[in-house]
């Protein structure tokens, strides 16, 4: 064996390494070389790898698996929300957003903006009143103020944020978007609804720079390296996105494999160059480890804002039609058309559909796409695949569609609770049907949607898919839809290997095989030896990307 390999760089020893190989589950040792795993075996096979400069760390019997793999966040606003933004304490009524926003104004300069995350999506209702948006004015001072939703989706923003985006009460509806009305008086409350949040999120933006969105993309990467997460597919990557991670790669910053989505259509509440003349860009941005592989399109909104689209009606309500469904964004032959302008590019598309009749939508346009195009080996996903007709969930495999599951957001939340209210009960609990996905074969992949979730990690939504509950301890004693559950190996194949296939990076990483890169990482606890309402409890002791240890608790 020394012969043929050489001897190794590093060796991990006396340990319960799993390797999410079907083959050989389990060993008890691992040799690096070159930043790839040179082999797997039993201690005694690896040591004869150890020549006078290889280091040899003993794990002590600590499990280690290979590193996470976060089909879907949103690194650049993960980072800014950790260096620039303020955190909305989780639950926040009227009374503490305005409290907490008093403590921000009163510690920074005159004039600057305040930009927080995240208000609940079951506050939609509270928010929306005059006597509302008053009491946010009294706490601001005079500074203008955005503050995000839990969805990302949808803002509520002050009135000096409305005068210098210049939102006004006879301003009528933007495309796709809508302001926030008093349902008495008819005025403004600072409520934006989808694109309506980018016009004032555009103003906002004029003080970012260059150089704070790299800032802001460093620190994602610490932070995610800090929960294991080793390679991740960014969701809606505009240009500051591509140039940040591009920087970081060249001077070898960059400690995780980037997957990057460019917009096919500037997304309604964001922003930014998006359409061909992005993707004309997108191999000046390709690097060792950023992949421009994959273009992105929103086809609804959010079920809490009844900008999702389904196939039955909403609860009634005085500000929508009777019978109101939702809307998609994109026409069907439009969606077919970048469907397959995707795959000629050798690209697949990441599609955020939050209701099922988005979903129908993309598999029928998929399906259209097939006929004429034929089989391919490019993964398109449906994110979030969470609200599914029973029809349509063995249409994924079938098709070859990826579900992007972002768990550590389904689980009883204040989101359900937001799309009970919209929805009705019975509706909005029948969310994420995973176990029914995968047994018809279907490939799931596994996400956080940070900063969506405030934490992006992974043990959270592992313990939710197993257990059903919320890991925090919130809503005790509420499972959601229990016959979903699924075991814990499948949770982590979903969150290792799976969303490598479905990134197109599993030659490179999410399983521990002799070949591929040693993105390891190393735990306090075996996942295995403990009751499932720990599982996320498990802390990441060490990070290991391409051999070389990233993050250490």
């Amino acid at each position: 064996m020394t012969a043929s390999l050489g001897f190794a760089d590093l060796i991990l020893i006396n340990g319960r390494i799993y390797t999410v190989e079907p083959s050989r589950p389990w060993a008890e040792a691992l040799a690096i070389k070159n930043g790839h795993i040179l082999a797997v075996g039993n201690r005694a096979d690896i040591e004869v790898l150890k020549g006078p400069e290889t280091r040899v760390v003993d794990l002590a019997g600590k499990m280690a698996m290979p590193g996470f793999i976060d089909v879907h966040n949103h690194i650049m606003m993960g980072g800014q929300a950790e260096l620039f933004e303020t955190q909305i304490p989780a639950g926040a009524s009227i009374e503490a957003i305005c409290a907490h926003v008093r403590s921000q104004v009163e510690i920074v300069p005159q004039g600057q903006w305040i930009v927080g995350n995240q208000w609940g999506a079951d506050m939609i209702t509270a928010i929306n009143s005059e006597a509302s948006l008053e009491k946010l004015d009294e706490a601001s001072l005079g500074h203008p103020v955005l503050l995000r939703d839990e969805t990302m989706h949808n803002r509520w923003v002050n009135s000096e944020a409305m005068r210098l985006a210049g939102i006004s009460n006879n301003q009528p509806d933007p495309p796709q978007g809508s302001f926030g009305r008093d349902p008495v008086t008819g005025r403004l409350t600072g409520l934006l609804v989808e694109s309506a949040s980018g016009i004032v999120e555009r103003t906002a933006a004029e003080a970012f720079t260059e150089e704070m969105g790299e800032a802001a993309v460093a620190r994602a990467i610490e932070v995610v390296n800090s929960y294991g997460v080793t390679a991740f597919q960014d969701a809606a990557s505009v240009l500051p996105i591509l140039k940040a991670l591009k920087n970081l790669d060249v001077k070898g910053k960059l400690t995780a494999w980037a997957v990057t989505s460019l917009p096919l259509i500037e997304p309604s509440f964001m922003f930014g160059l998006s359409g061909d003349a992005l993707l004309a860009l997108r191999d000046e941005y390709r690097t060792e480890h950023v992949k421009p592989n994959f273009t992105k399109i929103f086809l609804d909104g959010v079920p809490g804002a009844r900008t999702a689209a389904f196939h039955d009606a909403y609860v009634a309500d005085a500000a929508h039609p009777h019978g109101y469904r939702g809307e998609v964004l994109v026409s069907y032959p439009d969606l077919v058309r970048q469907i397959d302008k995707s795959e000629k590019l050798g690209m697949g598309l990441k599609i955020h559909c939050a209701g099922d009749y988005s979903v129908t939508e993309m598999l029928d346009a998929v399906e259209a796409v097939r006929h004429f195009n034929g089989p391919t080996d490019i993964k398109h996903h449906i994110a979030h695949a969470s609200y599914l007709r029973d029809e349509d969930i063995s249409r994924f495999a079938a098709l070859g569609v990826v579900a992007d599951l972002c768990p550590m957001i389904w689980y009883p939340t204040t989101f359900l609770e937001g799309h009970k209210e919209v929805m009705g009960e019975e509706r909005a609990t029948r969310f994420w049907p995973i176990a029914s996905m995968k047994a018809t074969g279907a490939l799931l992949a596994g996400g956080s949607d940070w900063p969506v979730i405030p934490i992006p990690d992974p043990w959270n939504g592992i313990e939710g898919m197993v257990t059903r509950q919320n890991p925090s301890g919130a809503f005790p004693g509420v499972s959601l839809w229990a016959e979903q559950a699924i075991n814990l190996a499948s949770a982590i194949e979903i969150y290792t290997l799976n969303s490598a296939k479905a990134m197109r990076l599993d030659g490179e990483t999410g399983s521990l095989v002799a070949g591929k890169f040693a993105d390891i990482i190393v735990l306090d606890q075996n996942v295995f030896e403990v009751p499932a309402d720990q599982i996320a409890d498990t802390k990441v002791l060490t990070t290991y990307f391409a051999g070389e240890p990233v993050y250490q608790r």
